[in-house]
């Protein structure tokens, strides 16, 4: 069974499309806020479309770190993409081209990824333009949304806007934390080694950006030696 329908992909696309342009919308303003023009935040919804990888990114930015800690940052939290995709590559159909898949890279994010991976059979090219295509709009529009709100609304109301981004964050972390303990501690490790470099005399001179690519590494690293994932038997 071949899933192939453009207008089926666009309407799978709707759920997600809605969730992005929240979530963007508050990169929008963060950005605006932190001196990137409304054009250029556009520019990297785009262009980017992760939302950890843009946050962090954004923090590398402000910061005026180097290009190799922005390649790196970049590298570490988006490097599932590269899982993803392989593991999409098997879900596609025999028909999408070496040119399809490329253009289908570019969108599969998490979400996209785990909508297309739950369809029974495979999938075909036309399914997966209109499943990406509404995200998009919704990711690169709560963008340009949340970067001229930035430039109108009050401050009181953009401040108060600004802790949307944190309540986005425990939202997605602490309910898959209270239903397993291995996410807790990363969770928890993650933390202390964040507040670490923040406190810490020597620690604190690092630059924000390989703070960010230490704190994550050393999670996963600690996650990965304390709750190892056994392989099944064959």
């Amino acid at each position: 069974m071949v899933h192939n329908k453009i207008k089926a992909g666009l309407r799978d696309g709707i759920p997600i499309a809605v969730g992005y342009f929240s979530v963007s919308f508050t990169f929008g303003m963060l950005a605006v806020q932190d001196g990137i023009s409304p054009f250029h935040a556009v520019l990297i919804s785009l262009l980017n479309l992760t939302s950890a990888g843009q946050f962090a990114g954004l923090t590398v930015i402000v910061s005026g770190a180097s290009l190799l800690e922005m390649a790196l940052t970049q590298l570490v939290i988006n490097i599932r993409y590269a899982l993803m995709s392989v593991s999409l590559s098997q879900k596609l159909d025999r028909s999408v081209k070496t040119f399809q898949r490329m253009l289908i890279a570019y969108g599969n994010t998490d979400e996209i990824f785990a909508v297309a991976s739950s369809k029974p059979g495979s999938v075909g090219s036309r399914y997966m333009y209109g499943l990406i295509f509404l995200p998009v709009i919704g990711w690169v529009g709560g963008t340009l949304a949340g970067a001229v709100a930035s430039t109108l609304l009050p401050a009181a109301v953009i401040s108060a806007l600004g802790v949307a981004l944190y309540g986005m964050f425990i939202a997605i972390v602490v309910p898959v934390a209270k239903e397993s303990r291995s996410v807790l501690i990363v969770t928890g490790m993650a933390l202390i080694l964040s507040a670490a470099f923040y406190y810490l005399p020597v620690l604190r001179e690092i630059s924000s950006g390989f703070t960010i690519i230490i704190c994550t590494v050393a999670a996963a690293g600690i996650g990965a030696v304390l709750f190892p994932v056994k392989e099944e038997k064959a």
